[in-house]
């Protein structure tokens, strides 16, 4: 049941970074924008659509899920920083907050890495 549990975590923590890099590419101009507005360049938008939809499987699928986690704890941490730091706007608060959860999420699994569904799962060999 351990093994279920985990799986079903990482799709879940996996899920928004999927659809979020999903409509950053299908909203490219205005994501451009609204990072622009940020102070951010928008070359960078492709990195960050690699990123939210590589990783995010590589979790899902359990192929160096210890490593992919923790550059998406990163991630979280630096999307928090620069996007959602207004703390006047209850919203912002709340995604920041989001960002830090999540963070911790990627962390744990980092900490754990994946159970036995995992395509990275550790092989035990028997002496015959």
């Amino acid at each position: 049941m351990a093994n279920f549990f985990d799986l079903m975590g990482r799709i879940f923590i996996s899920l928004i970074f999927l659809l979020s890099g999903y409509n950053k590419i299908f909203n490219y101009g205005d994501t451009v924008s609204w990072m622009e507005g940020f102070g951010i360049p928008g070359f960078l938008l492709w990195p960050a659509i690699f990123l939210e939809i590589i990783f995010p499987i590589l979790v899902i699928i359990g192929y160096r899920t210890q490593i992919s986690s923790v550059l998406l704890a990163i991630f979280c941490i630096a999307t928090a920083l620069i996007f959602h730091f207004d703390f006047t706007d209850q919203i912002q608060i709340i995604a920041f907050l989001k960002n830090l959860g999540l963070a911790g999420g990627f962390l744990i699994i980092a900490a754990n890495g994946p159970k036995d569904w995992a395509i990275d799962k550790k092989k035990k060999y028997v002496r015959l």
